[in-house]
């Protein structure tokens, strides 16, 4: 077995390689991920670094394997012989955006993309329908790295840096930055293009002393209660009473009203002013009822002669919170003419098209409605930062703007910088106001002497006479036709196929002998053999099923970094079943607490584009997988997420992690197995899909030796 080292040129994670000048290599992008693997079972020795791990070198080892057939007696496999033509699996990651480009959070707010982590609230968007829409999603991974920058200058002044594989949302389907060598094209932006978001969106000032004064009179003016009484040749020990109370349904604007009026040395104290009822949400109310603290409240709000800017920007913030709504339309109520008129006024003087509206019911209601569709009510939210999260969603918006996102150029830095990139529960964020893009099998590469972790993904072997040995195969009498699945164990359309063409000469070699086939692939390199496949299906048997536990795209990419996103494997799908192939989906593995919701959106796209059956097999963790599968969610995912997951697994397999035994290991047990299974009968019969394992074949054998080999045997 001979290794050689991979040179690392092509960026895109869609997993195009073409032979290099050497012999036995390929050129592909090898992003840089630390070695790191659990104990092996099967050897004497496990390496522990003391220091940082270096980096995991991509190698391909090549073998004269002895065999390429594998046959197995399990009784829960639906096929007997697998042909594997690789060991080991390769996964790559792309990266993306500067570390100073803001994100849009799911508050309305921005931050730094080198500022985010995983569990992190932003903006996303979906496909309802027709439109696409914003919608809240969280940040699954974060990571970085140094490339190449350019700089991509839109219409509106906005300017983005990214790396060139990066990609963004236009008018015409997502593009990269720039395109790729030659031997590989993709869409690049260019000039006539125009990317879709909100546009770019200031920066939110900081708080100063008169903006605390500003927001303080538009919150209590708004919903406070100040008040002094009294109660003189009445009976009473006090004479005058002082009151101020504010009581508010959400706390973040209370607790940014009692932060400033504590700064300014004004005690007050919280307590539960109404409590929850079945209609009804609790109410927290702060008060005082000092009369140096009242009095030094009433003064704080009155109306200042010569207010600043910063004042109004404080003012707006606190009569949104108070008064305010936001639900696709941006409006601030009240019934007093000063406070509408003071609303319109700075609203205005920051440059909104406000307009005025009343209403005349039991008493006359004033609202200033401010106009400009999202992108101006994202722009109020970011200069004024009103404190309730509540009334700064987006959720829900359809993505449309008047904002002039045309690229103007796209130019080349000639440095590289930092670079660093997220996943996301939809697979895209808004990135400086514009839409951004961003396996079982591990055991057995233990035999060979490697880890179960990096070296899995890192150390692939190939078998270079996989085409020959079946040949050989075939030729002997005792071979009588059985259905081959390609593959059991490593996935044969892995990336390294598109360069050695093992899986396709197997395939070949099958339609010679009309050899009945099964594939399960998670890969869009089948593709390629749309031909051979459907001469099988003409002269024999073929099978094609698209392993697809995921609907959503970077959610796929966070588990299965470096596979086909779902959304080319639903397309890869209706491809095969054009060309006359019979398909299927393969929900495999379910990831109970993950991925079990996603089961009915994966029935209906797999059925809309074609496939005619379908399984599901539950997430099996052996011994030397759960380390390596705890280590990428706990290192992605949530803290809270991943004790989500483990509790949902455990329940799955009566307490534990993982079920080994025959007839039980890719069955679930308890009630949230019997749920889950539920669903997926429920919408297997809803869209008319047969129940079918992978491999399930009782017809008679198709197998023909061809009338030119006879004489050989």
């Amino acid at each position: 077995m001979t290794a050689a080292l991979v040179a690392a040129r092509q960026p895109d994670a869609e997993h195009l390689f073409t032979p290099a000048s050497i012999p036995g290599t390929v050129v592909v992008a090898v992003p840089p991920r630390k070695v790191s693997n659990p104990p092996n079972p099967w050897s004497s020795t496990h390496v522990e670094y003391l220091e940082e791990p270096p980096e995991a070198e991509l190698e391909v080892f090549e073998e004269e394997a002895k065999s390429i057939l594998a046959e197995n007696d399990s009784p829960d496999l639906g096929f007997r012989y697998s042909l594997n033509p690789y060991r080991g699996c390769f996964h790559a990651c792309a990266y993306c955006l500067a570390g100073d480009t803001p994100v849009l959070m799911a508050d309305g707010r921005s931050r730094a993309i080198r500022d985010l982590g995983v569990g992190d609230a932003i903006v996303g968007t979906v496909l309802r329908g027709r439109y696409r829409r914003y919608v809240v999603t969280s940040v699954l991974a974060h990571w970085s790295t140094v490339k190449p920058a350019f700089r991509v200058s839109l219409a509106d002044g906005t300017e983005l840096i990214a790396s060139g594989d990066h990609r963004f949302l236009t008018e015409r389907g997502w593009k990269h930055v720039t395109p790729a060598d030659q031997w590989q094209p993709r869409p690049a932006l260019t000039t006539n293009n125009s990317l879709l978001g909100v546009g770019r969106l200031p920066a939110t000032p900081p708080e100063s002393p008169d903006y605390r004064q500003g927001y303080l009179c538009g919150m209590i003016r708004g919903d406070g209660l100040l008040r002094s009484y009294d109660y003189s040749g009445t009976r009473r020990a006090t004479d005058q009473v002082h009151q101020f109370r504010l009581a508010l349904i959400d706390l973040e604007a209370l607790a940014r009203t009692r932060r400033y009026l504590d700064e300014l040395e004004i005690d007050t104290h919280e307590l539960l002013f109404q409590a929850a009822t079945g209609v009804r949400r609790e109410l927290r109310a702060i008060r005082t009822s000092a009369r140096a603290h009242v009095d030094r409240i009433r003064s704080l709000v009155a109306w200042p002669t010569e207010p600043s800017p910063e004042w109004g920007r404080g003012f707006l913030a606190g009569i949104f919170d108070a008064e305010g709504s936001y639900s696709q339309s941006l409006r601030i109520a009240n019934g007093d003419d000063q406070m509408i008129a003071t609303t319109t006024t700075w609203t205005r003087h920051l440059g909104f098209d406000a307009v005025v509206e009343t209403t005349r019911r039991q008493r006359p209601m004033h609202y200033v409605r401010i106009r400009g569709g999202l992108r101006e009510h994202l722009r109020f939210f970011h200069l004024v930062d009103p404190a309730i999260t509540r009334k700064r969603t987006i959720d829900g918006i359809a993505v449309k703007s008047d904002a002039d996102l045309r690229v103007t150029a796209v130019t080349p830095l000639g440095v590289s910088l930092p670079m660093f990139d997220i996943t996301t529960g939809t697979g895209d964020f808004i990135a400086n106001g514009v839409i951004s893009h961003n396996c079982y099998a591990r055991p057995s590469h233990q035999w060979l002497g490697f880890g179960a972790g990096t070296d899995f993904d890192r150390k692939i072997v190939v078998k270079t006479n996989a085409a020959e040995l079946l040949r050989e195969r075939f030729g002997k009498p005792s071979w009588q036709g059985e259905l081959i699945m390609f593959s059991g164990d490593t996935d044969c359309y892995q990336p390294l196929e598109a360069s050695y063409g093992l899986t396709r000469r197997c395939l070949e070699v099958c339609a010679e002998f009309r050899n009945p086939v099964s594939v399960i692939t998670k890969s869009a390199v089948i593709r390629r053999d749309l031909d051979v496949l459907a001469r099988l299906a003409r002269d024999a048997r073929v099978h094609v099923t698209l392993s697809i536990p995921f609907a959503d795209d970077d959610l796929a990419r966070l588990i299965e970094p470096g596979a086909s996103s779902p959304a080319r494997r639903f397309d890869t799908l209706r491809m095969l079943a054009d060309a006359g192939i019979s398909t299927g989906v393969n929900i495999a593995p379910v990831i109970p607490g993950l991925t079990d919701q996603d089961i009915p959106e994966i029935l209906e796209r797999a059925r809309a584009a074609g496939a005619r059956r379908a399984f599901m097999i539950p997430l099996r963790l052996p011994a030397e997988v759960l380390p390596v599968f705890q280590e990428r969610i706990r290192a992605t995912l949530s803290a809270e997420r991943v004790r989500k997951i483990e509790h949902a697994i455990q329940e799955l397999r009566g307490g534990k992690m993982n079920e080994p035994a025959f007839g039980a290991r890719f069955r679930g047990k308890g009630p949230r197995w019997s749920a889950i299974e539920a669903l997926f009968d429920l919408h297997l019969r809803r869209l008319g899909l047969a129940y079918e394992r992978t491999g399930d074949d009782d017809a008679p054998t198709t197998f023909r030796r061809p009338t030119n080999q006879l004489g050989l045997f």
